[in-house]
C-alpha cells in the first residue's frame, strides 16, 4: 500500500476523482503501485478476482484524446498493469485482459486502463463490458495501433471531443470508493440517479420512473 500526500499538479483537474487519487488527495483509495507518471489501484466494483485500474497522473480525458505521441504511455500503462498482476501472484499472463472503455461507455472522464485476471473468470453478468474489439472495450494493443498514426489534437477539436465524452447513463457508477461520481459537462460529481434523470431525455431513453412503469 502506498500513500501520497502531494498536492494536485498543474496538469490535474480538481473535480476529477482519479486526479485526486493520483495526487494522494483521496483518503478512501489505496494506491497499489505508483511512479512519477502512473498510479494503480483496485476497481471498487471488480469484474474478476483481480481487477485493477492504471491511470496517468496527468489528466487525459479518454481514448479519443490520445495521439501518436501517447503510444509509449499506453504501453507503459499496460506494463504497470502486468507488473501489479505478477506482484499479486498471477503467473499465467495469457489469461489476462487489458483494455479501455470508450465514450459513451466510460464512467469517469480520466483515461484508465482496466487490468483483469484471470480473463477466463470474468464474472458472467459483467462479461459484456469487456468484450475485445467492440465499441465498448478496446484492448491496449489495438489502441496503440490505432493512435500510432494519429496527429495531435488541435484546439478547435476539443469541443467535438467533449460531446463524444458525454457519459452513458448505463455507466455512471464510479469505480472508486463508496461514493458515486460521473464526469459531466457541469464538472460536478453527480449520483447515478440524478444524472440518469437529467440526461435520459437527451439520449432518447425513458427516465428511471418511466422505465419502471413500462417493465
Amino acid at each position: 500500500m502506498l500513500r501520497n500526500n502531494s498536492k494536485l499538479t498543474s496538469e490535474s483537474d480538481e473535480t476529477c476523482i482519479f486526479c485526486l487519487i493520483a495526487n494522494g488527495q483521496d483518503k478512501e483509495t489505496q494506491v497499489i503501485k505508483k511512479n512519477n507518471e502512473l498510479v494503480c489501484f483496485r476497481d471498487i466494483y471488480p469484474a474478476a478476482p483481480h481487477h485493477y485500474l492504471v491511470v496517468p497522473i496527468q489528466h487525459i480525458q479518454n481514448c479519443f484524446s490520445l495521439h501518436r505521441g501517447n503510444v509509449d504511455l499506453v504501453k507503459r500503462m499496460a506494463e504497470m498493469g502486468k507488473a501489479v498482476l505478477q506482484d499479486q501472484g498471477i503467473t499465467n499472463m495469457e489469461d489476462i485482459s487489458l483494455g479501455f472503455h470508450q465514450p459513451p461507455f466510460t464512467s469517469v472522464g480520466h483515461l484508465h486502463l482496466h487490468v483483469l485476471a484471470p480473463r477466463s473468470q470474468i464474472y458472467g453478468h459483467l462479461m459484456y463490458k469487456f468484450i475485445p474489439k467492440t465499441d465498448n472495450f478496446v484492448t491496449e494493443e489495438s489502441l496503440r495501433n490505432r493512435i500510432k498514426d494519429k496527429a495531435s489534437i488541435v484546439k478547435g477539436e476539443w469541443s467535438e471531443l467533449h460531446k463524444l465524452s458525454r457519459p452513458s447513463i448505463f455507466s455512471c457508477l464510479s469505480v472508486v470508493g463508496s461514493r458515486r461520481y460521473c464526469s459531466s459537462s457541469s464538472r460536478e460529481p453527480q449520483t447515478f440517479l440524478s444524472l440518469a434523470t437529467s440526461t435520459s431525455s437527451d439520449w432518447g431513453i425513458p427516465r428511471p420512473s418511466q422505465a419502471r412503469e413500462e417493465i
